[in-house]
């Protein structure tokens, strides 16, 4: 795992890891009640990603993910926290919505060489010096 983690949004969050082995869209992709993976032409679709260490390449376009996102987090079904390959502008201003609007503590780091596999326990802590995805 690679000691060099990006910090995008800060926060604490920790759970089991869902590894996507695809970006995914939050619009469209994830219900936003449930955080069940809704699309289905994703491989992972079924997953559910709340409450989990999301672990994906990148996210996957529409500027309305981050809107999905800030509303899974007012309904309790939002990931504990993102772990990206590279950055994405769009899911960092949905977790940063979420905190503004509902006081929320979604972590999202991009961390590239993060060797995670679905079922880790995994720890993201950015207050550490440095900021630290571990498992």
């Amino acid at each position: 795992m690679s000691d060099e983690v990006r910090v995008l949004v800060g926060g604490r969050g920790h759970g089991e890891a869902l590894v996507l082995d695809e970006p995914l869209s939050f619009w469209g992709g994830v219900d936003p009640a449930t955080g069940a993976v809704i699309d289905v032409h994703h491989p992972q679709a079924g997953s559910v990603v709340a409450g989990r260490v999301l672990v994906m390449p990148a996210g996957r376009g529409s500027s309305s993910s981050s809107y999905v996102l800030a509303e899974s987090v007012r309904s309790g079904a939002a990931p504990a926290a993102i772990v990206l390959g590279e950055p994405d502008a769009i899911i960092a201003l949905g977790a940063l919505v979420a905190t503004e609007l509902y006081g929320s503590n979604l972590p999202v780091v991009v961390a590239p060489g993060a060797a995670l596999t679905t079922g880790d326990l995994v720890m993201v802590d950015t207050a550490a010096d440095p900021a630290i995805v571990r498992s």
